[in-house]
């Protein structure tokens, strides 16, 4: 058999670290920061506890990794909402609803985790400050604006509306990522009764 080449190690290498990372996203949403350990990342990704340090040299350089991919999946996905067809209460709609997808749980964990949690490492903090509420509420202004102008949403200040409707969301999926089956996840239809003009 041939030796492998560069271009083959570099890809091994990168297939390694997001099976680190995936199994450190489980890790870190359902225990957190304080609670998770290197070993039960590695554990979890079915490898050594020195080969993860291989890849990544502590818990907070991994933490921090997962953090910033999920910060900017996030703003990826406000800002889809824009390239989305319909009306503007259409788009609220679908963004809503991808928002609530099951897939997303442990990334809305993970970022949950990062801004509720002690222990936090201080360029996570950093990072929070750049994706605040004020900067998510920026980016959905101009569609709740247009919705308001074309009678499709409640009126009123649309940042405090998009503020409530994003609080509302997060409140949902801390209930939904707890795995409790005591409360029904709401439906997005639902929810666009919070914003929708009656």
């Amino acid at each position: 058999m041939a030796p492998l080449n560069e271009e083959q190690l570099h890809q091994i290498r990168d297939e390694r670290k997001e099976q680190i990372k995936a199994a450190a996203l489980q890790v870190f949403a359902r225990k957190g920061i304080l609670s998770a350990k290197m070993s039960m990342i590695a554990e979890t990704a079915g490898i050594s506890n020195g080969l993860l340090y291989h890849y990544f040299k502590s818990k907070d350089e991994l933490f921090t990794s997962l953090v910033q991919e999920a910060m900017a999946e996030s703003e990826a996905a406000l800002r889809s909402v824009y390239d989305m067809p319909g009306t503007p209460l259409e788009r609220i709609r679908a963004l809503t609803a991808e928002i609530l997808n099951e897939d997303g749980t442990p990334y809305f964990m993970l970022i949950h985790q990062a801004a509720t949690s002690d222990g936090v490492p201080e360029q996570v903090k950093e990072i929070q400050q750049q994706y605040s509420m004020d900067t998510y509420v920026d980016m959905l202004l101009p569609l709740f604006e247009e919705g308001q102008q074309a009678g499709e949403l409640a009126e009123g200040d649309p940042r405090e509306l998009i503020a409530c409707y994003l609080s509302v969301l997060s409140g949902v999926m801390v209930i939904n990522s707890n795995g409790s089956k005591v409360y029904q996840i709401p439906k997005a239809d639902m929810l666009m009764r919070l914003v929708a003009r009656k």
